[in-house]
């Protein structure tokens, strides 16, 4: 009977559908693994396909392939350690969200997972079975209980395999970022670790996967919920943790403890990792925007230039005879703070032509938002052109405001590929610009110092898309719209509850209108990085045609 085993932890970055290239990372971390005297090297939840797979994991032929390379691992690394790796598994014709266990150049376990999440984000229910809960596996002496991800966050798996004999308990997961999740995750853990007096390894992988950032944030339990070990957030990281067999159990010896920031800095990594993640596993290496001179596009060229470096990004100002002389300096100026690649092109000819066009059809209407969104449209298409001739990703920049009612054009500033704001409202923008402006990390690729001009940050918003415009003219002040659209979207509440709590009838009712009419908007817009438990694309999913509204207060 052993008295020490030594685990080690892998919270590494997948790339889904790059089978070979994920299990040679796998290869690696386990031949490190090895040098550094593991018993055992595990990494995370269908980590050999890459997390989330939707619906490419019900194609047969990449089943056939990521299990291969699950048993191709177990011969390269039958000498050394044991493996546990995620991967999709086969068993009576139906289809499992699995763990395999790899010793001695075979499957010496396969652990499947038996709650599939259904709701938020999640849809295993549509591609995977859900399998009975099996008792520990052995790793040289030692019984070790897997529940996969879902799994540890129900009680029951947990006690199944503390009364079956498991001694640790190891959980992999692909379990992706939202405000405040380190702590809901530390919660639960600490409750299954109560409930069963065992030690608990918490394992997450790191990565962008489309929308989902998956932020590590791994750690490990000793009896009683004491922290032994807090790896990284956002970072890929090994951790070697020993545990010791004591008279009241195995036990981790204390190691690194690593400091999670807070939320705001949270929520820019995330959209830092997220379009770099985006970016390079779908084979682009530059980007553009329109740089207008405002907030968000100001913001969205900082996580750029931190994500990708600011020699891969270029920024374009598109003015018309709207444009202010203030934007046109600010535009420049956050350019230069930046170190990036600055371009103007003139839209006052394409705009010209295009009146020129449609004179004959608009003769006798008077001028209003369709000459304006022409301008977006304009500037939209100018970009594309950009972004197909260099071969540079055209980035959206309308935060999560402007998309929750509709301010935005579609085919104008919604064009793109990607929107590293979409999921942060306006109110938020602003303290984010403060915060980048007075923090460096180690992580940006932008420079240190004040790259977000303060003019851009203090004047009123505006479209400039005709003369004095800004936002307010056509929108509550953000302060009252965001607060009304975190009721109505992040919580779920009703008129009467928003009006209840001293917001506007006519106003509420406006602002609830314009969320609805806009589902059309949103169901096109580019993908972006969630940061909230109500994203728009698979948290929130409503219809859009669709004659219902709340009438609690009238």
């Amino acid at each position: 009977m052993t008295d020490i085993f030594r685990l080690m932890l892998v919270q590494a970055n997948p790339t889904v559908g790059d089978i070979a290239g994920n299990a040679a990372k796998a290869r690696a971390q386990w031949q490190a693994g090895k040098q550094a005297g593991a018993d055992m090297v595990a990494l995370t939840e269908m980590f050999v396909t890459g997390y989330q797979t939707q619906d490419l994991i019900l194609k047969p032929a990449f089943q056939d392939e990521a299990i291969a390379a699950v048993e191709a691992l177990a011969r390269d690394c039958a000498d050394g350690p044991a493996l546990g790796i995620g991967g999709p598994a086969r068993i009576g014709g139906r289809l499992f969200n699995a763990w395999w266990v790899l010793q001695g150049g075979r499957a010496t376990a396969t652990i499947l997972k038996h709650h599939l999440p259904n709701d938020a984000v999640f849809d295993e229910k549509r591609i995977f079975s859900s399998a009975e809960v099996a008792g520990p596996y052995v790793v040289n002496g030692v019984r070790i209980g897997t529940p996969i991800c879902e799994d540890a966050w129900h009680a029951d798996v947990a006690e199944t395999l503390q009364e079956t004999g498991a001694e640790i308990l190891l959980v992999p997961n692909g379990s992706p970022y939202h405000r405040g999740k380190p702590n809901l995750r530390l919660n639960l853990m600490v409750a299954r670790v109560v409930e069963t007096g065992l030690p608990l390894c918490y394992l997450n992988m790191v990565g962008g996967q489309d929308d989902q950032v998956f932020d590590g944030s791994s750690m490990v339990l000793n009896p009683g919920g004491r922290l032994a070990v807090q790896m990284p957030q956002f970072d890929e990281a090994a951790a070697l943790v020993t545990f010791r067999r004591t008279a009241q159990g195995w036990q981790a010896d204390p190691g690194e403890i690593a400091e999670l920031p807070p939320i705001g800095e949270a929520d820019y990594r995330a959209c830092v990792m997220g379009l770099g993640d985006y970016m390079r596993k779908t084979g682009f290496s530059k980007a553009l925007l329109g740089l207008s001179g405002g907030i968000d596009s100001a913001i969205v060229a900082a996580i750029a230039a931190d994500a990708l470096g600011p020699e891969n990004l270029r920024c374009v100002m598109l003015p018309s005879e709207f444009t202010s002389a203030h934007s046109l300096e600010d535009a420049a100026d956050c350019a230069r703070r930046l170190g990036c690649r600055h371009d103007t092109v003139p839209i006052s000819g394409p705009q010209g032509a295009v009146a020129e066009a449609l004179a004959p059809l608009f003769a006798g209407t008077e001028t209003g938002v369709t000459e304006e969104n022409i301008q977006s449209r304009l500037r939209g298409l100018l970009l594309m052109a950009l972004s197909n001739k260099f071969g540079e990703m055209l980035l959206t920049t309308g935060n999560k405001s402007e998309m929750a009612v509709g301010y935005c054009t579609i085919y104008g500033d919604m064009n793109g590929g990607y929107n590293p704001v979409k999921d942060m409202y306006k109110t938020r923008m602003f303290l984010t610009a403060r915060w980048r402006n007075e923090h460096h990390r180690p992580w940006m690729k932008g420079p240190a110092g004040e790259v977000i001009p303060l003019r851009i940050i203090d004047k009123p918003p505006s479209a400039e898309l005709r003369a004095n415009q800004t936002d307010q003219d056509s929108l509550p002040p953000y302060e009252v719209l965001d607060a009304i659209l975190e009721g109505l979207v992040e919580r779920e509440e009703s008129v009467a509850d928003l009006v209840e709590r001293g917001f506007d009838l006519a106003t509420v009712k406006k602002v609830e209108h314009l969320l609805y009419i806009a589902e059309y908007k949103r169901f096109q817009s580019a993908p972006g990085v969630r940061l909230t438990q109500k994203a728009f694309w698979l948290d929130r999913r409503y219809p859009i045609a669709m004659r219902w509204r709340d009438r609690s207060a009238d």
